[in-house]
């Protein structure tokens, strides 16, 4: 495999060390996916069901997080075991008057806890994970909106790039998801017929790997743990989107009972998966999967928009905490933390 095109530049916060490992039919409602594809919004499709979602148990405390720079628009997207959270505010929309800004939270959390993680000269950038070892992965656009993946090691930059996959003309999308205690990081490209492409990156040895699912004509790969574990989603060849997970060389697909369609998001050390689903109504909902319960369903209670729940949720430890957004009644996207109660 060919090695990334390595840029090292020093990181906007470079005394910060994070130490554990781990997110309507109006515009806010289509911006709800906007950290899994590209800086301005996905979208996803249908698939059977292979579970009950299970409603009560665990219970959880909810905690909404903004940071007071933008209080409009706030998406957690990755939680470490110190609790540390990515993320970013401003909806990118548009980017002269509300770029997305990246940022790390840190406990204990309150708006002098928030640090300021951008890449530097860009327009955008959101963190879209980071492991216990300090190391932040996520991806920055320039002022064309082309996407570049990144990750920070030592206090630097690095960009990241699957090989051929910066297109000569056109917009360009790489971005990093996810990243675990072993510096494997995960994300995707769009090729330029604009189906993605899931791949694994050694930060160690910049190598790549393409991630694959049978049937899957476009594929995200969002989440990895230390087993390296792989959740993620891919579109079918009948347009339905299905999230999945990858344990060694074993594919379960992943769809919430009744949905419309199902993303997965995240995964922990217990392959814990979690991830958003859209049901027949429209209703967006947060959930948690694991192999010895299934689905359960992650509903913020501010979470209505329009008549219709907002969840997302995108990253969890191995706690069991959980990070997401949801939009609430005033059409603002509003960072969460759930919080397991046992």
């Amino acid at each position: 495999m060919l090695p990334m095109h390595d840029d090292e530049r020093v990181r906007s916060n470079p005394q910060v060390k994070v130490h554990r490992r781990r997110g309507r039919v109006s515009r806010a409602r289509r911006l709800m996916l906007a950290s899994l594809v590209t800086l301005t919004g996905a979208s996803a499709l249908a698939g059977p069901a292979i579970a009950s979602p299970q409603s009560h148990a665990p219970k959880y405390a909810f905690t909404t997080l903004d940071n007071e720079k933008d209080t409009t628009f706030n998406q957690l997207l990755g939680i470490n075991q110190d609790g540390v959270i990515s993320g970013y505010f401003g909806s990118g929309m548009p980017a002269s008057t509300h770029p997305n800004k990246g940022y790390l939270l840190v406990p204990p959390y309150g708006q002098g806890q928030y640090l300021n993680e951008n890449f530097p000269g860009s327009v955008q950038t959101q963190v879209t994970g980071l492991n216990d070892r300090g190391v932040t992965v996520g991806f920055w656009a320039d002022a064309n909106n082309d996407n570049f993946g990144f990750y920070t090691r030592h206090g630097r930059f690095h960009e990241v790039n699957f090989p051929g996959s910066v297109n000569s003309g056109g917009t360009s999308v790489n971005q990093l998801l996810g990243v675990n205690d072993r510096d494997m990081a995960v994300g995707f490209y769009t090729d330029a017929a604009g189906n993605n492409h899931g791949y694994t990156y050694n930060i160690r040895d910049h190598r790549f790997h393409t991630v694959r699912v049978p049937g899957a004509t476009s594929l995200t790969a969002a989440g990895i743990n230390n087993r390296g574990d792989i959740a993620g989603f891919y579109t079918d060849a009948a347009g339905a989107t299905h999230g999945f997970l990858e344990t060694g060389h074993r594919v379960r697909t992943l769809d919430a009972p009744g949905a419309m369609s199902t993303t997965a998001t995240g995964v922990n050390d217990q392959d814990e998966v979690v991830g958003v689903y859209q049901d027949a109504a429209g209703n967006m909902h947060g959930f948690t999967w694991t192999p010895w319960a299934g689905f359960q369903t992650i509903d913020d209670p501010n979470a209505v928009d329009n008549g219709l729940t907002t969840t997302t949720i995108n990253g969890v430890n191995d706690r069991g905490d959980l990070v997401g957004f949801y939009v609430d009644s005033q059409g603002n996207t509003d960072g969460l933390l759930a919080t397991p109660q046992h």
